[in-house]
């Protein structure tokens, strides 16, 4: 699959593996380390984790990310989940408060908004598909036919094409 953003997620939303279209809408995730691996620690820790979506959706990603480790701490062990949870309280007043909320079930829609800085705006629909035995997830994303958006995407994979097109991570 090399033309369209494709990459695969763990259980607390490490990037495990992405496509080369994948880096090039989201930059290069897999070399992250440490709890920097986890997407809702850098969103909630980093503001260059927000870059790419427009600010009146950040809300609802902090919701989402939330949300999800909520969900991910049902499966994960203790040992795994606590220091996560501990940096983030202490980083992040917004995430604590949203960890109070109690919140589950709270999910992305299918449709999602970028803000590229190279080709700009871009609603993309995210498809998932759920390896329950592996806890991983590939989403894959794709543009309406006809679209700005599909233009867009496809200027995006030639710009990746200067990796190799391969699912790597």
């Amino acid at each position: 699959m090399t033309d369209t953003p494709a990459q695969v997620m763990g259980t607390l939303g490490e990037t495990l593996a992405q496509n080369s279209a994948a880096v090039a809408l989201f930059g290069e995730e897999t070399h992250y380390a440490g709890l920097s691996r986890v997407a809702a620690y850098r969103w909630f820790t980093d503001l260059a984790a927000r870059a790419l979506y427009p600010p009146e959706d950040h809300d609802h990603h902090s919701r989402v990310q939330v949300s999800r480790l909520r969900h991910a701490a049902a499966r994960v062990p203790p040992s795994t989940m606590q220091p996560l949870l501990e940096h983030l309280h202490h980083r992040s007043e917004e995430f604590s408060t949203l960890w109070a909320h109690n919140e589950i079930g709270f999910r992305y829609s299918e449709q999602k908004r970028f803000q590229h800085p190279e080709v700009g705006d871009l609603i993309l629909y995210c498809q998932s598909a759920v390896d329950l035995d592996q806890s991983q997830t590939l989403l894959v994303f794709t543009a309406t036919p006809g679209s700005d958006s599909l233009e867009k995407l496809r200027l995006l994979t030639v710009v990746g094409a200067s990796f190799d097109g391969e699912i790597r991570g």
